[in-house]
């Protein structure tokens, strides 16, 4: 092999995360394998689904094709089981196994038994770790003792958007968006304080924004009792409800741009690219403790986790936002040129563990 092109098969490679893993200017060792596209065509936000390159027999019939196989996100789709074969077939071909950390727990799993096991079997058959941050890298030292390289989140809007001005705010807009309710989310936790809060603030509006499909009965994600409890707030003063399909990209970043606050209501979780969103538009972040958001990007923090809720640190969390937001001071917001080089800085890191993985 040329040490000039390096395959990697990532898994996937069309989510924002892995593209955005490229030189900007494509000037770079590095080949990713497009993802393969299931036959019923079917795509969940990130990328094709279930990834194909996970199921086995893939690389027993792909393994000339690719000198590195990269797992980022994914592997939910298949059995423990299954990445058991998938890691005995790439052992077989001698193709070095990497893994980029980025849950510890899956945001999608109320039991993270799976998970967890699933974790035990990446994290020692890879021959290469990557997570987003020290935190993170210091529990895989704790949990597996390997060691994990810290390599940041690279920005996940583009140049342009990155680039343009900020909108226009007459109102301190404090956002939560529930999305369809995926198992860390907890709102109902934390809204009744949320409201009260933005009550006693000049400026103040807390918007709530909910997708239309817990409404559903035929949908997956269907939860109308909670989707009721939702509703209701949009009774009280400065409180505003708004139910809607998924967002398109465009109407996500013009949504995210629209508030000075989000916050996530996470009861338990690793990283977040809402937070790098948030990042590159200049959109505050509360965010909870129960992660490594805060070592992620600058962010206020509150206390929330699976056992916990400490509506003091909320509150505190929202006046001093809004205490800086009166005073005219932006949130930290990322430049084109502060997320290019990082990205420069990213794709010569992956290049480089790829060619020692090789090696």
């Amino acid at each position: 092999m040329e040490e000039s092109v390096l395959r990697v098969a990532s898994v996937p490679a069309s989510h924002v995360y892995v593209r955005h893993l490229s030189h900007p200017n494509g000037i770079e060792p590095v080949v990713r394998l497009a993802d393969p596209i299931p036959a019923d065509n079917r795509k969940v936000p990130g990328g094709w689904w279930p990834p194909l390159m996970l199921e086995p027999g893939w690389i027993a019939e792909h393994h000339d094709e690719f000198d590195v196989f990269h797992v980022h996100f994914g592997f939910d789709a298949v059995t423990t089981k299954d990445l058991v074969e998938l890691i005995d077939e790439l052992r077989r071909h001698r193709k070095p196994l990497v893994y980029t950390v980025h849950d510890l727990r899956n945001p999608h799993h109320p039991d993270p038994g799976v998970h967890e096991d699933q974790l035990d079997l990446l994290t020692s058959a890879a021959h290469t770790l990557i997570t987003l941050t020290p935190g993170a890298a210091h529990a895989v030292q704790q949990r597996w003792g390997r060691e994990a390289q810290v390599l940041p989140h690279p920005h996940v809007l583009s140049s342009e958007r990155i680039k343009r001005a900020r909108a226009r705010q007459q109102d301190f807009v404090v956002g939560v968006h529930v999305k369809s309710l995926r198992a860390n989310m907890d709102p109902l936790a934390i809204l009744d304080t949320l409201a009260e809060t933005v009550s006693a603030l000049p400026g103040a509006v807390l918007q709530i924004d909910v997708h239309d499909e817990i409404f559903d009965p035929d949908n997956h994600w269907f939860a109308p009792d909670v989707g009721r409890a939702l509703l209701a707030y949009g009774h009280r003063d400065r409180v505003r409800v708004r139910v809607h399909p998924y967002f398109t990209d465009a109407q996500l970043w013009d949504y995210l741009d629209s508030l000075a606050v989000s916050v996530l209501p996470y009861r338990f979780g690793s990283h977040s690219g809402w937070l790098e969103a948030c990042h590159d538009l200049g959109t505050e972040v509360i965010a909870p403790n129960c992660g490594f958001y805060g070592e992620q990007r600058p962010c206020e923090l509150f206390e929330l986790n699976e056992s916990r809720f400490e509506p003091e640190t909320l509150q505190r969390a929202v006046t001093t936002a809004h205490r800086r937001w009166s005073a005219g001071i932006s949130a930290p917001r990322a430049s084109w040129a502060q997320r290019r080089n990082e990205r420069v800085a990213l794709s010569r890191a992956h290049a480089e563990l790829y060619r020692e993985a090789v090696a």
